[in-house]
C-alpha cells in the first residue's frame, strides 16, 4: 500500500502542476504512470488500459495502451463493453470470471507484445472523474489461455488501490484528452 500512496502523491503533485502550467515537458507520460500502476497491481504493462471519454463522439478512446490509439473507440452506448458500462454508471467492478462473460474482443486481438494473443481473463474496471464527471476508465486485467495461467484473481485490496489512484490520474487524464 506504501507504493500506491507515494504514486497517489505523485499523481497529485502533477495535478497540481497541471493546474498551475497545463500539460507539458517534465511531466510523466501517461504510458510511464501505466508501467508504474501495473507494477503495483502486479501486472504486465499492456495489461493496464487508461481511456478517455470523448463527448463530443460520445465514446471511449484508448490513451494507453499507444498501441491501441489508432486502432478504434468504445461507443458509450455499448451493451457488451465493460468499459462503456464503467463509464456510464460511474461504478469500478471486479471480474475474476471475465473470459466467460459476454464481450466485445475486438481489442484483445491486437498484438501489443509477446508471442500470443491470450483473451483477458480477470479485470479491474474504474472511472476516472474530474469534477464530478466521468472523463475517462481506467482498467487492470489479467491475460492467459486460461483462468490459472492468467494468475491470482483481483481482490478488494486491489480494487481500493486503484481506486486510490482515480481521483488525481483523473484530472491527469482530463488534461491529456483535452476536453
Amino acid at each position: 500500500m506504501s507504493t500506491t500512496l507515494s504514486l497517489v502523491s505523485e499523481l497529485e503533485r502533477i495535478a497540481r502542476a497541471l493546474d498551475a502550467e497545463g500539460v507539458g515537458a517534465g511531466q510523466p507520460s501517461l504510458t510511464t504512470i501505466a508501467g508504474k500502476i501495473a507494477k503495483i497491481i502486479g501486472v504486465r504493462n499492456e495489461e493496464v488500459a487508461i481511456l478517455a471519454v470523448s463527448t463530443r463522439w460520445k465514446h471511449l478512446h484508448f490513451l494507453v495502451p499507444e498501441a491501441l490509439k489508432n486502432v478504434g473507440f468504445i461507443p458509450l452506448s455499448s451493451n457488451s463493453a465493460l468499459a462503456a458500462k464503467t463509464a456510464r454508471e460511474s461504478r469500478p467492478e471486479i471480474d475474476n470470471n471475465f473470459s466467460a462473460a459476454r464481450h466485445a474482443v475486438v481489442f484483445e486481438n491486437i498484438k501489443l507484445s509477446g508471442d500470443s494473443l491470450d483473451p483477458i481473463q480477470k479485470i479491474i474496471s474504474a472511472p476516472l472523474l474530474f469534477d464530478g464527471k466521468v472523463v475517462g476508465v481506467i482498467q487492470v486485467s489479467r491475460k492467459g489461455a486460461t483462468s490459472g495461467d492468467a494468475g491470482p484473481d483481483f481482490t478488494a485490496e486491489h480494487l481500493g488501490n486503484l481506486l486510490a489512484l482515480c481521483k488525481p490520474l483523473g484530472k491527469f487524464v482530463h488534461c491529456a484528452a483535452g476536453e
